[in-house]
């Protein structure tokens, strides 16, 4: 295992951190008794096997059903110091809510203090405001810090970058858990704000989000040869020392292996990743023209600023990952998801606007004539699927 400085937390952190949110029994809180046995010594498995590889980061969140409590019939065992633990707790308007949301967190995890507390989903500027403004939850997380109970406070993120900039402007945080891979590209200016202020960078999901890479298209492993996608991925974000840990969401101590063919590759990422970069991007072009590779987000209206709401530049971007890498499952799952994802995916679907109300929205795009058509026809190759979130299932 390698390890990296966790910004100001003076942390040293694993390139790879253990995800908890794909290996509990349930999204939901159920009596302990309920958690099959079979599942509660898989947990205890993956635990194990990550700390025989040496990813000592631990993560889950309250919102993660059951994960918590089983963690914490596991972590307790362990030699505490060794271990860096981190849980997310989401802010909430009234602060006496959120006190006891992660009184409740402590208590499932059994241990004396957290080493890493993360707000959970701050997506919006009012989320924002609930948690660092007068009378918000870092008032509560900072009675914990004083009480020793949590150790360093930072936040997890699947808003826009402007917000994520805002949240990292206040100082108010030690790190960021934050979207950032090949296929979406968006946060570096919030990653590259981070490391002005001494954050941590923490990726969220890179091979799940990024791209349902443990079962990638046949094209894109083609184009990332010799590498498998997954290990490209994390190649392409750990060859950024701006980039601190990538999570991995196991959900048995196997999922471990591929990622970890990645470690004795960093040192070359600079050899490897060209030649590889360059199919992909050239690929891109082949498919999508130079034109509107380098041009498509010209000018897009945010769904706010969308007739219905619907989220053109998501809805485009999903396009893009089908014609260049034939990512259909992955583009059919992400647009499910609008309509239905809330602030973690906001905006809707194509089909929520007639092309004739999307024009005059569209007036600052060179593709703006297009752009109506393109939406519908979009909406007919992927939007036969529903798809929850998996906090939904």
């Amino acid at each position: 295992m390698q390890y990296r400085r966790f910004g100001r937390t003076e942390l040293q952190m694993p390139v790879f951190s253990c995800g908890g949110m794909r290996y509990q029994h349930s999204w939901k809180d159920v009596p302990e008794r309920q958690i099959p046995r079979k599942n509660q010594e898989n947990i205890q498995a993956i635990i194990h096997r990550a700390l025989e590889v040496g990813i000592n980061h631990i993560e889950t969140a309250r919102g993660y059903g059951t994960s918590e409590v089983q963690l914490g019939k596991v972590l307790p065992q362990l030699t505490r110091d060794e271990l860096i633990v981190q849980t997310k707790v989401s802010p909430q308007a009234n602060p006496q809510a959120f006190r006891q949301t992660l009184e409740q967190s402590l208590s499932n995890l059994r241990l004396d203090y957290i080493d890493l507390l993360g707000i959970h989903g701050i997506n919006t500027l009012e989320l924002l405001d609930q948690t660092v403004g007068p009378g918000g939850c870092i008032e509560v997380v900072r009675e914990f810090q004083r009480q020793g109970r949590v150790r360093h406070v930072g936040f997890s993120t699947h808003g826009p970058t402007s917000t994520i900039e805002a949240a990292i402007a206040t100082d108010q945080f030690d790190y960021v858990n934050l979207h950032w891979y090949y296929i979406n590209q968006d946060n570096w200016s919030a990653i590259h704000l981070a490391r002005q202020h001494d954050m941590g960078v923490f990726i969220i999901s890179p091979s799940d989000k990024g791209g349902h890479l443990y079962n990638p298209p046949q094209k894109l492993v083609d184009l990332c040869d010799p590498l498998s996608p997954m290990v490209f991925n994390d190649l392409f974000c750990l060859s950024h020392p701006e980039v601190h840990t990538l999570s991995v969401g196991a959900s048995r101590p196997t999922d471990f292996d591929e990622h970890l063919k990645t470690l004795p590759l960093i040192d070359r990422a600079n050899e490897i990743l060209p030649p590889i970069l360059q199919r992909l991007e050239q690929a891109a072009i082949a498919a999508l023209g130079e034109d509107w590779l380098r041009t498509w987000r010209v000018g897009l209206p945010a769904p706010e600023e969308t007739p219905q709401q619907v989220n053109i530049p998501a809805i485009l971007w999903l396009y893009n990952l089908l014609e260049a890498f034939d990512m259909q499952e992955y583009a059919e799952a992400r647009y499910s998801l609008l309509g239905n994802g809330g602030h973690w995916f906001p905006g809707q679907k194509a089909d929520q606007a007639m092309p004739a109300e999307l024009r005059d929205c569209l007036r600052k795009s060179p593709h703006g004539d297009r752009i109506p058509g393109l939406l519908q026809t979009i909406h007919d190759r992927i939007g036969g699927k529903t798809v929850q979130r998996l906090s939904q299932s």
